[in-house]
């Protein structure tokens, strides 16, 4: 027979897959291990839908509606370059609608609010504490933290935030660069004298999805024994900004863990995005144009659905230790 808490998880996704997500902004305190991260949450909540302003987005949601539901799982997500917690609102809202908590961040430094290090080596060591930082609030400080079971936390990362979630769940990345490089990032990798093993894990995250991730070629085989949880691992079969399909493709072999590797077909790197709206697609072309023939609203339906349902399988449905 399954725990009482569990059985009651599964009712609570049943019973709100229905209703809208709940939005509410959230800053995670600074402390020793790093400055003030702002980002946003979405719950379950019992509410009709309404249109709310993420950043530069309207979404779906409903402003600091009250959590239905309790012992619920958690999802952190990390953005890519130059990202922001808005650029995968569409998988946020699914989780929240159907019973998650979804918490996200913009990484200090490496975001559309602040570009100021993104092309730093400190952007790479800290993002994983950023993560861990967000957890730990969620689990803690944060108001509603009671109604997380935290023993169902599960991570979801994009471009660098697959990079991110690599770390976290136990991958010791070998910085290095090709000999004679002149690019900044490899000269601090030669100055720093880096040690892959100091990087920040997280043992609460228990199954992982990871979309494109950077740097899959720095996790070689024994750079990855420590990675035992349950991974989905998403590859565009046109790459771009920095990640080639074939890098991807090799990782899911490295990967020693059970993991669910799937390409996208006449998918470019920024498919993985929510898609974007009129006045941001004129902004930024670059991430939000696709190959002809590509639909990215009709994909990110499948998309947000098989996400879903790999988290419900591996935090609602499986057995917790």
């Amino acid at each position: 027979m399954r725990p009482l808490c569990l059985a009651f998880a599964a009712c609570c996704i049943a019973a709100t897959t229905t209703h809208a997500a709940g939005l509410r902004l959230i800053e995670v305190p600074a402390d020793a291990e790093g400055p003030v991260l702002t980002g946003a949450v979405w719950t379950p909540c019992a509410e009709p839908a309404q249109e709310v302003m993420l950043g530069k987005r309207t979404v779906r949601g409903v402003k600091d509606c009250p959590i239905v539901g309790d012992k619920l799982p958690l999802i952190v997500i990390s953005h890519g370059r130059l990202g922001s917690v808005a650029g995968h609102h569409d998988t946020a809202e699914t989780l929240a609608d159907a019973g998650f908590v979804v918490a996200a961040v913009n990484h200090p430094g490496d975001s559309a609010l602040d570009p100021s290090r993104s092309g730093d080596l400190s952007v790479f060591l800290e993002r994983p504490d950023d993560m861990k930082r967000l957890v730990d609030f969620m689990l803690g400080a944060w108001p509603d933290a009671a109604k997380i079971d935290r023993r169902r936390v599960g991570f979801f990362g994009f471009s660098r935030g697959g990079y991110t979630g690599l770390v976290l769940i136990g991958g010791n990345p070998d910085f290095r660069c090709p000999e004679g490089s002149t690019l900044r990032l490899c000269t601090q990798i030669r100055h720093e004298n880096i040690s892959p093993d100091s990087l920040t894990h997280d043992p609460r995250i228990k199954a992982a999805i990871l979309a494109d991730p950077l740097f899959a070629a720095l996790f070689a085989p024994d750079r990855l024994t420590d990675v035992t949880i349950p991974v989905q691992l998403w590859g565009s079969a046109l790459g771009g900004d920095g990640v080639a399909p074939d890098s991807i493709a090799a990782l899911a072999q490295r990967l020693l863990a059970k993991t669910d590797f799937r390409v996208v077909e006449n998918a470019g790197h920024f498919a993985f995005l929510a898609p974007c709206p009129a006045a941001l697609a004129k902004e930024a072309a670059e991430i939000c144009t696709d190959p002809p023939g590509f639909d990215r609203a009709a994909f990110h339906k499948t998309f947000d659905a098989d996400m879903l349902a790999f988290f419900r399988g591996h935090l609602v449905d499986a057995e917790t230790p």
